[in-house]
C-alpha cells in the first residue's frame, strides 16, 4: 500500500506529545512490512536544524491566494518525509494551541495543502491508498477528503485537545460556511477540527482499547462521547508499541552496562552508577522508584507528593524527574528537600538520563489521572522495572496486577487515585522485591512483546478496510 501520514510532529525533529514518537515508529514498522510510507510535516525551523537535506518540488500547491511549497527528504530510518512550507506560518516553531487563531490558520491551511496534494496525486494516477491523520492538528484532512476516492484513518492520541476555535476561523482557514452545522464543523457554536475528523474518517483509532471505551462514556468522553458512540462500528482501540531500536537494554548506548531478560546482572551496575551520578546513598539493595513526569495533575504529581512520606517509610528511595506547572514543581522541590537521601527531584531530564533512570529503577511510578496509552510503563517493563500504575486508559491494558505469589502479573495496579492506594501499591512492590519470585516477575516483564509489529499489522488491516 501507498500510505501518507499527516503529522504535526515527527520525533526527534519536532516533538511536543507522544504522537511524534508513535508516527515515526509506526511508519518505520510498516515500511519493514513492505508498505510505502510518506510522512508529511510542516516546515518548522527544526527541520533545517536537524540537518535534513531538502529537495524542492517544482510545482507548488495553490490554496486560494496562498501558495504551499513541497520539499522531499528522508528520515534516518529510510521513511520518506514530505515537508510542506506555507510561508510564514510555522516560522516560530510553536506547538499547536487550541483556541489560538494563528494555530487554526496554520493547521487549517496545512490540512488543506495535504488534501490538495492527495487530490492532485489521484488525478495523475499515482494515488495514495490511505491517508492517516493524527490528532486535531490534522483531523481536518479526513473531512476535506470525505468525497475523494481515498481511505482515511484518524488516530486520537489525546482527545482532551480537540482543536476548538471561534467560528470566525472558518474564514481564516478558507472553509465553507455551508459545512458549519452539527453534522460537520460545528460543535456547541464553535469550530472543532477533531469532531469533523471523527465524523468523516473511514476508521477512527484510539491509542488503547480502554481509552476507546472511556471516550464513549459521558463521564470520560470529554464532551464528544455521543460522536464516538455514533461511530462505534468504525471506532477501535489499537495499543501503541514502543520502538525497540530506542528502548532495549541489550543495545542501549546510554547505559553503563547492557543486559537482557536472560542475564540481568548488569542492571545492578546501572543502578549503582546512577546512585553515584545523583549523589544518593549507595545502597543498591534498597528499592529505587522513579517518576518521570510531567509534573502536573494529569500525571498524578499531587497524589505522589501526598504519598511520598509514606512511600519512603517502606524503605524505598524515590527520584522524581520532569518539568511542569510551576506551583506543583515548587511543591515537589519542597517535599523532596524535606526527605534528604530518601527522595530527590532532579528537574527536567535529558533523554540519555531518562534511559539511565529506567535501567537503574526497581519500579516506575505512573499515577496518572487519565492516560490514553502511555509509554513509561512499557519502557519500565522492557528494562525490568515494575510499573506501579493507576488503572486508567492504556495503563489498564498494558499492566496486569501481580497476585500475592507473583505467579501472574506484569506490575502493580491500584484502582483508586489516592495517596494511600499509591503507597500501598508501592509497599506491595517492595515486599515482592524481597522474595525469590522477584526474578521470575522481572523476566516475565522483559519478555513481553511490546514492539510495533502487532499494532502495525492491525493498522495495515484497517487501511485495507478490514
Amino acid at each position: 500500500m501507498n500510505i501518507l501520514m499527516a503529522c504535526s510532529e515527527v520525533a526527534p525533529i519536532v516533538k511536543h506529545t507522544a504522537q511524534g514518537d508513535m508516527a515515526v515508529a509506526l511508519a518505520k514498522t510498516l515500511s519493514r512490512l513492505e508498505h510505502k510510507v510518506t510522512i508529511a510535516l510542516p516546515r518548522f525551523p527544526a527541520v533545517e536544524e536537524a540537518g535534513l537535506m531538502l529537495a524542492r518540488r517544482l510545482t507548488p500547491l495553490r490554496l486560494g491566494n496562498v501558495e504551499a511549497t513541497l520539499f522531499d527528504a528522508r528520515l534516518g530510518s529510510g521513511v520518506e518525509l514530505m515537508v510542506i512550507d506555507v510561508p510564514g506560518l510555522f516560522d516560530d516553531g510553536a506547538a499547536p494551541r487550541e483556541g489560538d487563531m494563528p494555530s487554526a490558520r496554520r493547521y487549517g491551511l496545512y490540512c488543506r495543502a495535504i488534501a490538495e496534494l492527495v487530490t492532485r496525486k489521484a488525478k495523475s494516477g499515482a494515488t495514495f491508498d490511505v491517508v492517516h491523520a493524527h490528532d486535531w492538528p490534522t483531523a481536518l484532512v479526513p473531512f476535506l477528503l470525505k468525497e475523494a476516492n481515498v481511505r482515511t484513518v484518524l488516530t486520537i492520541h489525546d482527545a482532551a485537545q480537540q482543536g476548538r476555535f471561534d467560528k470566525s476561523a472558518i474564514d481564516e482557514v478558507g472553509l465553507r460556511w455551508d459545512d458549519f452545522h452539527p453534522d460537520g464543523l460545528e460543535f456547541h457554536g464553535s469550530l472543532s477540527f477533531l469532531k469533523a475528523g471523527v465524523l468523516t474518517a473511514h476508521s477512527v483509532v484510539a491509542v488503547s482499547p480502554s481509552y476507546a471505551d472511556e471516550l464513549r462514556k459521558p463521564a470520560t468522553g470529554l464532551g464528544l462521547d455521543g460522536v464516538f458512540r455514533a461511530r462505534s462500528e468504525s471506532f477501535v482501540g489499537i495499543l501503541n508499541g514502543i520502538d525497540y531500536a530506542q528502548w532495549s537494554p541489550a543495545i542501549d548506548a546510554h547505559l553503563v552496562a547492557r543486559y537482557d531478560a536472560e542475564d540481568v546482572g548488569n542492571k545492578g551496575r546501572c543502578k549503582a552508577s546512577l546512585l553515584r551520578e545523583l549523589d544518593l546513598p549507595l545502597e543498591p539493595e534498597r528499592p529505587l522508584f522513579v517518576f518521570l513526569g510531567p509534573i502536573d495533575e494529569k500525571h498524578g504529581s499531587d497524589v505522589l507528593m501526598r504519598a511520598l512520606g509514606t512511600i519512603v517509610k517502606s524503605d524505598a528511595q524515590v527520584v522524581i524527574a520532569g518539568e511542569g506547572e510551576p506551583a506543583m514543581v515548587k511543591a515537589v522541590e519542597d517535599a523532596t528537600a524535606s526527605l534528604p537521601g530518601d527522595a530527590l527531584y532532579i528537574g527536567p531530564a535529558s533523554d540519555p538520563l531518562v534511559h539511565r533512570l529506567i535501567a537503574a529503577a526497581d519500579g516506575v511510578l505512573v499515577p496518572s489521572r487519565y492516560e490514553p496509552c502511555g509509554s513509561w510503563q512499557q519502557c519500565a517493563q522492557r528494562y525490568g522495572a515494575a510499573p506501579i500504575v493507576h488503572a486508567a486508559g492504556g495503563l489498564r491494558d498494558t499492566v496486569v496486577d501481580c497476585d500475592a505469589h507473583l505467579e501472574t502479573g506484569t506490575g502493580f495496579v491500584f484502582d483508586e487515585l489516592t495517596p494511600d492506594a499509591l503507597a500501598n501499591a508501592v509497599a506491595r512492590a517492595v515486599a515482592a522485591m524481597r522474595t525469590p519470585r522477584w526474578a521470575v516477575l522481572r523476566r516475565r516483564m522483559m519478555r513481553l512483546d511490546m514492539s510495533w509489529e502487532r499494532p502495525a499489522r492491525r493498522y495495515a488491516r484497517l487501511y485495507q478496510g478490514s
